[in-house]
C-alpha cells in the first residue's frame, strides 16, 4: 500500500494529544534551529515508519536540492550524537541531495515521548501504513504499558479501530510479507484474520488470492462460503462459481454480496444483507 494524504483526520493536532502530554515539547517560541552535521544524526530506534517510498524520497531530495530543507528536524542529544524524533524523510532525502548540514531543533524527550510525537507526525503527514501502524502501536502497548484506548485517545481514533488495526499481527507470516509487500491489501487481510482457526485455510485464501488476483469482495465470498460449510475444494469451487463480473459490479452498486443462480429455465439473482437497517439501505437504493 502506497503511503497517501491524510483525509479523515482533519481536526488538527491537538485533538491527537491527551490532556497530560506536554504540548510546549510540540512548540516553543525560543527553540533555537541549529545545523546539525547529517553524520552526527541517526534515526529514532523505534521509529514507527520502516518502509519509506523511494520514489517520493527522490522527488523531495530534488526538492531539497532546489530550496533546501525548510522545517527544521526535530532530535534529542545523545552524548556527541543525536536521535530523530521527527523529520527522518527529511534527513533521508537531505543525505540522497548531497547535503553536509540540516536545520534541527534539539529537545530532550524520556522514551515515550520521543516515540508517540514520531507516531503522531507520521499518521499527521505520510500515513503509516496499516502494518507499520500495528506495529508502532503494538510496541507503545508492550514497551510503555499503555492501554489500546490510551493510544486510541493519542491518535484521534476510535478504540475498535486500534483494536482491528493491531489485530494485523495475528496474520500468518506469509500474509504479513504480502502485506507488507503490497501484494494484498488490509482488507484482504481482514478476511484472512476472518478464518484465522483455520491456518491451513488461511494459507488456502491468500494463495487464491495472488494466483486469481481476488478482489476484497471475492476473498470474503470465500470465507463466507468457508463457514456455509463447503469443505472440499470442488465444493468451494462451486460456490465460488457466482462471482462474476455481473455479481462483482451489481455487489458494487448494492455495497453487499449478490450472488447469480443460474438454472435451465433462467435463475435468480439473491441479495445478501446482515440486518433490517442494511435491508431498508438496500430498498431504498433500488427504489432510487
Amino acid at each position: 500500500m502506497s503511503a497517501k494524504k491524510t483525509g479523515g483526520l482533519g481536526r488538527g493536532i491537538d485533538s491527537l494529544i491527551s490532556t497530560n502530554f506536554d504540548r510546549s515539547i510540540l512548540t516553543d517560541e525560543n527553540e533555537r534551529v541549529q545545523k546539525l552535521f547529517i553524520k552526527d544524526i541517526s534515526p529514532l530506534k523505534n521509529q514507527p515508519r520502516t518502509l519509506f517510498d523511494t520514489n517520493a524520497l527522490n522527488e523531495l531530495a530534488a526538492s531539497i536540492k532546489q530550496y533546501g530543507v525548510l522545517q527544521p528536524l526535530i532530535v534529542s542529544k545523545d552524548g556527541n550524537s543525536f536521535t530523530i524524533i521527527a523529520g527522518e524523510r527529511r534527513w533521508r532525502a537531505a543525505q540522497i541531495a548531497g547535503l553536509e548540514k540540516v536545520p534541527a531543533i534539539v529537545r530532550g524527550q524520556k522514551q515515550q515521548e520521543k516515540l508517540e510525537i514520531a507516531l503522531i507526525e507520521n499518521v499527521q503527514r505520510v500515513d503509516l501504513s496499516p502494518l507499520e501502524t500495528a506495529v508502532a502501536v503494538e510496541k507503545l502497548h508492550q514497551d510503555f504499558n499503555l492501554t489500546y484506548n490510551d493510544i486510541a485517545k493519542r491518535l484521534g481514533k476510535a478504540s475498535t479501530t486500534i483494536n482491528n488495526t493491531v489485530r494485523l499481527l495475528q496474520l500468518p507470516k506469509e500474509a504479513l510479507l504480502a502485506l507488507q509487500e503490497n501484494k494484498i491489501t488490509e482488507g484482504h487481510a481482514r478476511a484472512i484474520l476472518s478464518v484465522k482457526d483455520s491456518p491451513k485455510n488461511q494459507l488456502e485464501l491468500l494463495k487464491n488470492i495472488l494466483s486469481k488476483h481476488w478482489s476484497v469482495r471475492q476473498a470474503e465470498q470465500y470465507v463466507i462460503s468457508l463457514k456455509q460449510g463447503a469443505k472440499t475444494s470442488t465444493q468451494l469451487d462451486k460456490k465460488m462459481a457466482s462471482t462474476t463480473p455481473e455479481t462483482i459490479k451489481l455487489g458494487n452498486k448494492l455495497k453487499t454480496n449478490v450472488s447469480i443462480k443460474r438454472t435451465a429455465r433462467g435463475g435468480r439473482v439473491e441479495i445478501h444483507f446482515k440486518n433490517d437497517d442494511q435491508l431498508k439501505e438496500l430498498l431504498d437504493n433500488l427504489n432510487k
